[in-house]
């Protein structure tokens, strides 16, 4: 594979892991608490879903996950969206969101090795047109010698047309 099409693969992938980033900030923040305000948050997720290492309801401990649910993995997160904003709890927002943000960091990075590594980079556009001109120069010596090659390759195969009709006159 070129580094053209790793270079697009990494930026499709970056994309996409910063619409994901987007998509948990957007469905899993934690309500904010301003001073002087009622909060905003429905009475019933008044405070974050219970974290991992609390049970749940119905005293069955919760199971870990990471700080994603099941409809996180799958992409599928109508379910939250249609019974309202569940946030994370906040150290479990803050944990995913730092993964999150080193992801696309790291992401990002092969990114920018990828465009260092790309043909043309710190060279002018006149240092270009001078290593083009070389090239174009070096094209017409390997152009001549191949017409040169070609024309001993004509005159061999004449030598050896005489010396093939030569020798049946011999017999």
């Amino acid at each position: 594979m070129d580094r053209l099409t790793q270079l697009q693969d990494t930026l499709d992938d970056l994309m996409t892991q910063m619409y994901a980033t987007l998509s948990y900030v957007n469905t899993k923040h934690p309500y904010g608490d301003f001073p002087s305000q009622p909060s905003q948050a429905p009475p019933s997720h008044a405070t974050a879903h219970p974290s991992s290492d609390h049970p749940v309801p119905n005293g069955s401990p919760a199971p870990k996950t990471n700080g994603t649910t099941a409809a996180d993995r799958d992409g599928d997160d109508k379910k939250d969206t249609s019974e309202g904003h569940i946030p994370d709890a906040p150290e479990v927002f803050q944990e995913t969101m730092r993964r999150l943000a080193q992801s696309l960091v790291l992401q990002e990075q092969k990114a920018e090795i990828l465009i260092n590594s790309l043909p043309g980079l710190g060279n002018g556009e006149a240092m270009q047109r001078e290593r083009m001109r070389e090239l174009e120069a070096e094209l017409r010596e390997v152009e001549q010698e191949r017409r040169a090659a070609e024309g001993e390759r004509e005159r061999l195969v004449e030598m050896l047309g005489e010396v093939v009709v030569g020798s049946r006159r011999v017999r």
